[in-house]
């Protein structure tokens, strides 16, 4: 099982140990959920001012946040959904701000890579279709990332 995965470090902050941490980490979340192989994403880690930015243009929110997913797979109104053997499935876009990781891992007392991890399987799972409207949904959403990442050995 192996996902393409275009990682952009634009605050060269994070070490190749780290990203390569977080690329196993997504191929055995990817392994858990039953992703196509070959499915592409990207990551991109970024200032709590590029995040902001983001939030403000796409969500309408002006404030720093911790990860935005972007899922490319979710059909606009009148859309034709492409389906193919051989085309991979393009998962979309997650983006993670670095400050607000390490800032979150002081809060909840764990390592920055738990934190990264949590963020990077939270945007995988938002990009796979998990939301968190509602009650129900949240706490499915966060016990499926509880049970993956004490899988992976990233538990808190």
């Amino acid at each position: 099982m192996s996902l393409e995965i275009d990682f952009l470090d634009e605050v060269n902050e994070l070490s190749d140990h780290e990203i390569n941490e977080i690329e196993k980490l997504l191929n055995y979340a990817a392994s858990q959920e039953n992703v196509q192989d070959g499915s592409e994403l990207s990551i991109t880690f970024v200032s709590n001012e590029r995040i902001q930015e983001i939030n403000r243009e796409y969500r309408d929110k002006d404030r720093p946040t911790d990860v935005i997913s972007f899922a490319l797979e979710e059909m606009g109104e009148g859309e034709l959904e492409i389906v193919g053997e051989d085309i991979p499935r393009i998962l979309g876009d997650i983006i993670i701000s670095i400050p607000k990781a390490r800032e979150q891992a002081e809060e909840y007392n764990h390592s920055f890579m738990r934190e990264l991890g949590f963020l990077a399987v939270h945007g995988l799972l938002h990009l796979l279709g998990y939301d968190h409207m509602n009650e129900q949904d949240e706490k499915q959403m966060f016990d499926r990332q509880k049970e993956i990442l004490d899988g992976f050995g990233l538990g808190r």
